[in-house]
């Protein structure tokens, strides 16, 4: 494995009952690595840890943050093993990757394994992740820390968002209950009804 662009990678394992229930195919991964983030906030892969949340697929999986009871596309043995700069998430269901659109809800099946995803994320990470909002954020001066996020206004999903999307970044747990909560407003609604959002 050759990343690029890495800012985290995660210490010592301490979650072993995580890692002893994933797939087998994750273990030479954790093996050299216990997580990471690559591409400048373009790719987090979490880690078998307890602490910090943001860095724990526990906490996303079966823990307080758990997504499958935020989304109904997905149940408990999908694994959220790691998501995108915008809060998307990567999960693994029957060994294969599926990726998941906080927006919408949408899950899509890319079709790869836990190693072809990350041979694909490594071999072209701008199109295989679209890391085109990020990349407007970098060149803005912008700087994504660990724990951090993009959030773009409007949501991608709008007509509005054609025009053109302010960047910034957040925490990561705040973008992804941002998400939750947007996408349960929006779940019931009809193709092309208009929504009002409200900024605090």
């Amino acid at each position: 494995m050759e990343f690029t662009g890495v800012t985290y990678t995660g210490l010592s394992i301490t979650d072993q009952e995580t890692l002893d229930k994933l797939p087998n195919n994750f273990s030479d991964f954790f093996g050299q690595v216990n997580g990471i983030i690559a591409f400048n906030g373009g790719l987090h892969i979490r880690g078998c840890v307890n602490a910090p949340d943001w860095h724990s697929i526990k906490y996303y999986w079966t823990g307080e943050g758990a997504l499958h009871k935020k989304y109904e596309e997905l149940d408990e043995q999908d694994i959220p093993f790691g998501q995108d700069c915008l809060g998307d998430q990567f999960l693994l269901r029957n060994l294969t990757v599926h990726q998941l659109s906080g927006e919408t809800g949408d899950l899509e099946n890319l079709g790869l394994t836990f190693e072809q995803f990350i041979s694909n994320a490594i071999e072209d990470p701008m199109n295989f992740l679209s890391l085109q909002p990020l990349q407007q954020f970098l060149n803005q001066g912008g700087h994504l820390t660990p724990g951090e996020s993009l959030s773009v206004y409007p949501p991608f999903c709008t007509k509005e968002s054609a025009n053109g999307v302010s960047i910034k970044n957040v925490p990561t747990k705040e973008r992804i209950d941002f998400l939750a909560n947007f996408y349960q407003q929006l779940k019931d609604l009809g193709e092309g009804q208009q929504i009002q959002i409200k900024i605090n």
